[in-house]
């Protein structure tokens, strides 16, 4: 726990990570993600619980082992390069002893992100895909037995960025070293981690694979932190909750709660009008629900429909694959997979 006027910014946060696994803790902005990497870092200090390396206890609330002894790497989003040192030095920088072995290590590292040919260069002749590159392996010479990253790629542009993320997780899994990374961006989380820590509030409420939190979030918040949402509310009687898209299943709660039903837009499955009727109803999709295009746009990849909904002039969003561009006003139907909603009580809805 780590406490800051009065307030707990890390609170009962829980973390194992495995040698050559990266560990993507995400969260929003705030919520205590670069708090936690200082804690382990060593340049800030917890108020309750433990830390340990290799098995070993380097920090507690008595006994501090010193970040340049922890074994520890950190890179961070600004690089922070020596500017008057090479880009040969800023990566032996961190290195003991002296001689062939050293140098050695420097020529690998650099041969290994195609930075060989700058080693007498200094970082301002860099561009900024280079100087992470630099960063990077400047960090991982010591051989650190966990490297912390926080928000390392946020400098680049979108272009770059994809290149240098599967470069550096390239270089870390050859490594075998244990990564910790901070971000904000769920694509980045599913793109480069083995696990997610999902971070609200100063504590972690999910953590799993990427496919396991994207597919079973924990709750409305988690489910829209991935992907934008629809929300329907209803009232579960029976375990059912009557909607105009038909029943949905809420085992476990209690009769009279009020419930939010949750599902992306990917999920959304649109049909034509027949003469002011839908398709016929299937256990699959449910029963049909009248709406009307207010606007659609391509995206590039996708195609984005938002619709007025018939039955309390609510706006849902759909995604098609594909160049699909009706007219506002046109009417269709929609239904929406039974295996892909999520149903959650609507105090959890908060946000």
């Amino acid at each position: 726990m780590r406490v800051y006027d009065g307030r707990a910014v890390v609170n009962d946060v829980s973390l194992s990570v495995m040698p050559g696994q990266v560990t993507c803790l995400l969260g929003p902005s705030g919520c205590g993600k670069s708090t936690t990497l200082r804690l382990i870092a060593g340049v800030d200090m917890q108020d309750s619980g433990e830390i340990y390396v290799d098995g070993k206890l380097i920090c507690d609330t008595i006994y501090r082992v010193a970040p340049e002894n922890r074994s520890i790497g950190l890179m961070f989003q600004d690089f922070a390069l020596f500017p008057h040192l090479t880009v040969a030095q800023n990566v032996a920088f961190g290195l003991k002893g002296k001689g062939g072995d050293k140098d050695k290590r420097v020529r690998d590292l650099l041969g290994r992100v195609g930075m060989a040919h700058f080693a007498d260069s200094h970082p301002h002749q860099l561009s900024g895909g280079e100087q992470q590159r630099v960063a990077l392996v400047r960090a991982l010479a010591p051989r650190p037995s966990i490297m912390l990253m926080d928000e390392p790629f946020s400098g680049l542009d979108d272009r770059l960025r994809d290149d240098i993320r599967d470069e550096t997780l390239a270089v870390l899994k050859e490594e075998g070293t244990a990564v910790l990374l901070v971000t904000h961006e769920p694509a980045e989380a599913m793109r480069m981690a083995d696990e997610i820590a999902l971070m609200r509030d100063g504590r972690i409420v999910q953590q799993g694979a990427p496919y396991n939190l994207y597919n079973t979030p924990v709750d409305r918040s988690a489910a829209a932190f991935f992907s934008d949402v629809n929300v329907i509310r209803g009232r579960v009687e029976g375990a059912l909750t009557e909607t105009p898209f038909g029943q949905f299943l809420a085992p476990g709660v209690p009769d009279g709660t009020e419930v939010d039903i949750v599902f992306r837009p990917q999920h959304v499955k649109i049909d034509f009008d027949r003469g002011g009727h839908g398709p016929n109803p299937t256990p699959t999709d449910g029963v049909p629900a009248k709406a009307e295009v207010m606007r659609a746009r391509f995206m590039g990849h996708e195609s984005l429909v938002e619709f007025r909904m018939d039955f309390d002039g609510s706006i849902l969003k759909a995604t098609v694959p594909s160049v699909f561009l009706p007219q506002p006003g046109t009417t269709l139907w929609l239904t929406v997979r039974r295996d892909r909603c999520f149903v959650y009580p609507a105090r959890d809805a908060a946000e």
